[in-house]
């Protein structure tokens, strides 16, 4: 029977990176992005081994045209991978309200809504749940109150959700990178000199002593989404080159 995933963020970074691995490994894919111009080349690449959709992810009704297509289509899932997310700067007095809506409907609430429609779609598969979450979820860090804050509501979905879906057979996990260069921060606003500089420091902070890169991201999703991790559900796994063992420094 021919593997599938559906995985969100397709278009750049830790997605894009997961998307290529999981295509080099046999699976055909159904790649989520918002940006047309870049599915359409990923489309022209891999041909008959993608199907791609734009689709803005914040937006609920778009989340359900998606999964009623995926249906309507009798398409069944092995894996779903929710690598889609934003970022923005903000402190408790900076955010404003629409940005905190903005952030935890992006992050957290979308991927709650696109696991609770897809489940029909893996249930028959015994699929798997990725999401990729933050260090930020597991320490805090000033400045991304919001983004700390649906990253961490990410992390306990992904407990809760684990034990609920585990009769089904469906395994629920987490990854949560540390700095890992991709356009995260460029589109959150941070000027190339600032995210250069950045990157730099972030050398420092991880005890590695360097940053990730998405392919590294990659390969552990894909193990954790594949019978490699047979018994593994529930899990919220730092990779981060041990920045979470760090203290504020």
């Amino acid at each position: 029977m021919q593997k599938r995933a559906l995985i969100t963020g397709a278009t750049s970074g830790i997605g894009l990176a997961t998307l290529r691995k999981f295509i080099s490994e046999g699976f055909n894919v159904v790649g989520v992005g918002r940006n047309s111009e870049k599915l359409n080349n990923l489309k022209r690449e891999y041909n008959e081994k993608l199907e791609t959709f734009q689709v803005d992810l914040s937006k609920p009704e778009q989340r359900i045209e998606l999964i009623t297509f995926l249906k309507s289509k009798n398409i069944e899932l092995d894996a779903l991978i929710n690598s889609a997310g934003i970022l923005r700067s903000g402190n408790i007095e900076s955010t404003s309200l629409q940005e905190w809506n903005e952030i935890i409907e992006t992050n957290l609430t979308s991927i709650f809504h696109l696991m609770n429609l897809s489940i029909p779609l893996l249930e028959n598969r015994k699929g798997t749940i990725v999401n990729v979450s933050s260090v930020t979820g597991l320490r805090s860090f000033p400045n991304i109150l919001a983004y700390c804050v649906s990253k961490a509501g990410l992390d306990q979905l992904t407990r809760c959700s684990a034990l609920e879906l585990a009769p089904k057979g469906i395994r629920v996990n987490a990854v949560n990178p540390g700095v890992v260069i991709t356009n995260c921060h460029l589109n959150s606003g941070m000027d190339e000199k600032s995210y250069y500089n950045f990157l730099e420091r972030s050398k420092s902070t991880h005890p590695l002593g360097r940053v990730g890169n998405p392919e590294e991201i990659a390969e552990l999703i894909y193990f954790l989404a594949t019978d490699k991790s047979a018994w593994i559900t529930g899990e919220t796994i730092a990779i981060d080159g041990g920045r979470h063992l760090t203290c504020a420094r």
